[in-house]
This record gives structure tokens, C-alpha cells and sequence, in this order.
């Protein structure tokens, strides 16, 4: 099973969302997960993981893990070339290393050239960035490039981001 996570922050809430899947081709996903958490911190520059990874790890531990073979985050895995852990490497190691962990960034990180490859899909002239750990990264970039879609995100993620950003208006009042 592949786990794909996004948060997605409102006033001092955070809705997180879960899509899983099983192959990289799926175009739909096996299923569809959210949890909303409240309290959340504000943004701190160049510590996101800080703020996103609890809200993941919350919605992890209602999951059965023993049968997730890897993890997609929305962002980086490593932030520069010196190998500093972005949320990717910090999930990474919250999960005691044992799932791989691959990011995928819409934007680019400015001191990031090593560990990360741009990935560009269909017509697309932005590329999607792509850091992995417990993975090899070329694996992560093919699996990424290979996902089902015809355009720069593939069908899951889109559906993912879309899941997130879609607050009811009982979340709205939780």
C-alpha cells in the first residue's frame, strides 16, 4: 500500500488528508482519509515539518502501518545539499526508518541541487521537485514520473490537493 499525505491550514486549524493506493499507475484511489486538528502553530521559516508532522502522524496512528510499503509527502524529504531533513526526513524518522518517504515539491528549495531531481510531466513547464529517503532517488523520480495523468501533478495528488483544500461547512464549525 503507498500512502499520500497533504495538509491543508485554516484559521488555527489543519485538515489532513490520506489517499491510498496500491499500484503507481492507479488512477483512483482505494481509499480516502482526513482528520481535522486544532490549535495549530503558525509557519516557522525553514521548520514546516514542525507544523505539518504532528497533523500526519495523528492520522498514521489510526492506520494499520504493517502493510504500507511507502509514503508520499506534499514537500521536501531533504532541504539542501548538506542533507538537512525536510517534513519527508523528519516523518522518516518518526516512523523509526522503517517506510521510505518521498517528497514531492511544487516549488523549488533554494540550496537543494543534490538531493533532489526535477521531474517534468506531460506539457508542463514547471517541474515538480522530487527528494526521497530510504528509496533511491532515481527509483522515487521514475515512480513519481510514472503515476497516472497527463499533466504536471499526477491524478492522485490532484485529487489529494483537491481533498484537502475541500473544507464542509461542519469543519468549518468543528
Amino acid at each position: 500500500m503507498i500512502l499520500a499525505f497533504d495538509t491543508y491550514y485554516y484559521r488555527d486549524k489543519a485538515k489532513t488528508v490520506c489517499v491510498e493506493f496500491s499500484d503507481w499507475a492507479d488512477d483512483k484511489p482505494e481509499s480516502v482519509c482526513s482528520e481535522i486538528t486544532e490549535g495549530i502553530s503558525e509557519y516557522e521559516p525553514g521548520s514546516f515539518y514542525k507544523r505539518e508532522l504532528p497533523c500526519i502522524l495523528s492520522l498514521l496512528n489510526k492506520k494499520d502501518l504493517s502493510n504500507v510499503d511507502l509514503i508520499i509527502v506534499d514537500g521536501f524529504v531533504i532541504l539542501d545539499d548538506s542533507g538537512k531533513p525536510g517534513l519527508g526526513g523528519h516523518l522518516f524518522e518518526a516512523l523509526d526508518k522503517k517506510i521510505p518517504v518521498i517528497g514531492v515539491a511544487k516549488s523549488k528549495f533554494h540550496s537543494n541541487h543534490n538531493n533532489v531531481k526535477e521531474l517534468v510531466r506531460g506539457e508542463s513547464k514547471k517541474p515538480l521537485y522530487i527528494s526521497a529517503i530510504g528509496v533511491v532517488l532515481e527509483s522515487a523520480f521514475n515512480h513519481i514520473k510514472n503515476m497516472h495523468g497527463n499533466y504536471r501533478m499526477p491524478t492522485l495528488l490532484q485529487i489529494l490537493d483537491t481533498e484537502t483544500k475541500n473544507i464542509t461547512d461542519k469543519e468549518k464549525t468543528t
